[in-house]
C-alpha cells in the first residue's frame, strides 16, 4: 500500500548565494537556484559514522527509514551519491528521494565522499594527480580500482544496510548527481552486478574511462539498466566538456552496446522532460534531457526514476535483470511526429518514415525600405503538404502541375495552397500563413509550425533545426533533438570515438563481459 506524498513548507533564504549553506542542516530553510530547489531538512534523516572498510578509515553517511518500515518484509534500498563539494544530507534535501521513500516504503542512504567532499573518480582530473581543488586537499585516485576507498566504502555501506535492515537484495539501486553521477557510473562499471539499476544527472564520464585506445568497452561487471539525465544547459564544471553532445552520445552508446539495446527508441516529451526509452535484451537505457535546465537535478527526478524505471527492475539470483511493468510505462507519445531540416525522413508513430522531398528551413525576409538590404523576420521549417495529409488523415489532391494542392481534412475543412503564396484558402476564406508556400521536387511545402498550430491546434516545439509536434504540452530539448537527428539522418549510432562501428563495439563488449564478468 502506498503512503502519502506530503510537501512540507520551508523558510526561503532568497538572499543566500551559497549552494549548500550549512544553516540548512536540521532547519526548515530552503534554497532555490534556477530549479535547484531544496526541501526542508527531513526529520527522519539520521547521521551515522563508522569504519566499514579494511583500510581503517572512518566515514559518514545519512540514513532515511520511512515510518512505514517495520522489518517484517524486505524493502528496496536506494543509495544517493552527492555532487562535488556537497554532502550526503545535501543530496537528501536537493532530491525528493525521501518523499518517494515515504510513498513506496523503501530505505535511502546518502553517503559522504571520504575526503574534501570530492569522490575518488577516475578521469575527473585528467592526470589523476591534483592535490588541491581550491583550498581543498584531494586524495589521488588509485590506479587499481580495488584500492579506491570510496568504491570500497559504497560497497561496504550497501552490505552494512543489508545487515542493519531487511533489504531486498534484488532491488538495490544507486543514483548520483554531477560528481556523484560520475561515482555512480564508476561503481556500475566495477560493481554494477550488485545493483538492479542505476541513474544519474549531469556529469557524463570521460570517454577514455569507457573505451580502450583500440575501441573496446571497459567494463568488469556486465550489463545494467541505466538512466542518464542530461540537463540541456549543463555546461558545468567550467572548462570541462560535460555539456558537449558527443560526450553525452557516447555515454549513452556505451550502455546501449553493453545492454544490447535496439537502435530505435520510444520517444516521449512531457512538459520540459524529454525521454528516449531504449529497449535492451540485457537491460534498458533511458536517455533524459530537461529543457532549459542547468547543471543539477530537478526536485521531481527521483519520482521519475522510480515511476518510470526502478519500480520495475529486479536483479535475479542468476545475475540477470527482470524488467517488469513500471508505475509509468516507458512508451513513446501516442501522437507525435518530428522533422529535421534537410532530410526526407520523418519521425511518426515511433518510427522513421519517408517524405517525398526533404524539409526546408525557410526565412521570411523584409527588404522594402532597406536600400537593397534585408532582415529576417522569421525562420520556418517547411515540409511537403503530402506528408501533412498523412499525419492528419487528410485527403491529398495535388494539382496537375503540382504548383497547387488541396487537402480535405477529416472534419470536412478544405484547404488550398499555391506556390509562392503566403495565403491558404480555408473553405471559402483566405488566411495568411507564416511564410509563402515553396515548390521543390514536384511537391508543395508549407510551414509545419503554422499548419500544426493554426489548423490542427497541436503543440509545436523547435530546437536546433528539429520540430516536434504533439497533442499535449511538450518542449523539445537539445539532446533529444540530437537523438532525433541521428534517427532521421540514418545514423542512430554515431561512429565510435576510435572509429569503430556500433556492431563491432557491441561484439567487443560481449567478448569483454565473458572475460571480466566478475569484479
Amino acid at each position: 500500500m502506498q503512503g502519502t506524498v506530503i510537501l512540507r513548507a520551508g523558510t526561503p533564504n532568497d538572499e543566500n548565494r551559497d549552494y549548500l549553506p550549512e544553516a540548512i542542516k536540521g532547519s526548515d530553510m530552503v534554497v532555490n537556484e534556477n530549479g535547484n530547489n531544496s526541501q526542508p531538512y527531513p526529520e527522519r534523516l539520521v547521521e551515522c559514522t563508522g569504519t566499514l572498510t579494511e583500510d581503517g578509515l572512518s566515514d559518514r553517511w545519512y540514513e532515511y527509514v520511512p515510518e512505514s518500515y517495520d522489518g517484517s518484509e524486505p524493502v528496496p534500498l536506494v543509495v544517493g551519491n552527492h555532487g562535488g563539494l556537497m554532502t550526503g544530507w545535501g543530496h537528501a534535501i536537493y532530491t525528493s528521494w525521501t518523499m518517494v521513500a515515504d510513498r513506496e516504503g523503501f530505505i535511502c542512504v546518502f553517503p559522504d565522499a571520504h575526503q574534501a567532499r570530492i569522490w575518488q573518480v577516475e578521469g575527473m582530473f585528467n592526470d589523476h594527480t591534483p592535490t588541491f581543488l581550491g583550498d581543498r586537499q584531494l586524495a589521488k585516485v588509485p590506479a587499481d580500482y580495488r584500492e579506491n576507498h570510496d568504491l570500497n566504502f559504497l560497497k561496504a555501506l550497501i552490505a552494512k544496510m543489508q545487515e542493519k535492515y531487511k533489504i531486498d537484495a534484488g532491488r538495490i539501486f544507486m543514483q548520483g548527481m554531477s560528481a556523484g553521477n560520475l561515482m555512480t557510473a564508476q561503481f556500475c562499471r566495477y560493481y554494477g552486478n550488485i545493483l538492479a539499476g542505476a541513474a544519474g544527472s549531469g556529469g557524463p564520464t570521460q570517454l577514455d574511462m569507457l573505451f580502450t585506445d583500440d575501441g573496446a568497452i571497459k567494463n568488469a561487471a556486465g550489463p545494467l539498466p541505466v538512466w542518464q539525465a542530461r540537463p540541456e544547459t549543463n555546461g558545468t564544471p567550467p572548462g570541462r566538456p560535460y555539456g558537449e553532445p558527443v560526450l553525452n552520445r557516447f555515454n549513452r552508446f556505451y550502455w546501449m552496446a553493453l545492454n544490447e539495446c535496439e537502435k530505435t527508441p520510444q520517444i516521449s516529451i512531457v512538459g520540459e522532460h524529454n525521454f528516449a526509452f531504449y529497449k535492451g535484451a540485457k537491460g534498458d537505457v533511458v536517455y533524459h534531457d530537461i529543457k532549459k535546465r542547468d547543471h543539477g537535478q530537478t526536485l521531481d527526478e527521483a519520482f521519475l526514476y522510480w515511476d518510470y524505471f526502478f519500480s520495475g527492475l529486479r536483479r535475479n539470483a542468476d545475475g540477470s535483470v527482470t524488467q517488469s511493468e513500471t508505475i509509468l510505462p516507458r512508451t513513446g507519445d501516442a501522437y507525435a511526429f518530428a522533422v529535421a531540416d534537410g532530410t526526407d525522413k520523418a519521425w511518426f508513430c515511433n518510427k522513421v518514415v519517408p517524405m517525398r522531398v526533404p524539409a526546408v528551413k525557410w526565412q521570411k525576409l523584409k527588404y522594402h525600405g532597406l536600400d537593397g538590404g534585408q532582415k529576417v523576420r522569421g525562420e520556418y521549417l517547411c515540409i511537403p503538404v503530402s506528408f501533412l495529409a498523412e499525419v492528419c488523415g487528410a485527403e491529398y489532391r495535388p494539382g496537375a502541375d503540382t504548383l497547387t494542392a488541396e487537402l480535405v481534412l477529416p472534419d470536412g475543412r478544405r484547404l488550398q495552397f499555391a506556390r509562392g503564396s503566403i495565403g491558404c484558402v480555408i473553405d471559402n476564406d483566405l488566411r495568411s500563413m507564416y511564410c509563402e508556400a515553396l515548390h521543390r521536387g514536384g511537391e508543395l511545402l508549407v510551414s509545419i509550425e503554422w499548419f500544426c498550430r493554426y489548423i490542427l491546434n497541436l503543440q509545436v516545439s523547435e530546437c536546433d533545426g528539429v520540430a516536434y509536434i504533439t497533442d499535449h504540452f511538450s518542449t523539445l530539448s537539445a539532446n533529444l533533438a540530437d537523438v532525433i537527428r541521428e534517427l532521421l539522418y540514418g545514423k542512430p549510432f554515431p561512429r565510435h570515438f576510435r572509429y569503430m562501428e556500433y556492431e563491432e563495439v557491441k561484439q567487443s563488449s560481449a567478448n569483454l563481459q565473458g572475460e571480466n564478468a566478475k569484479p
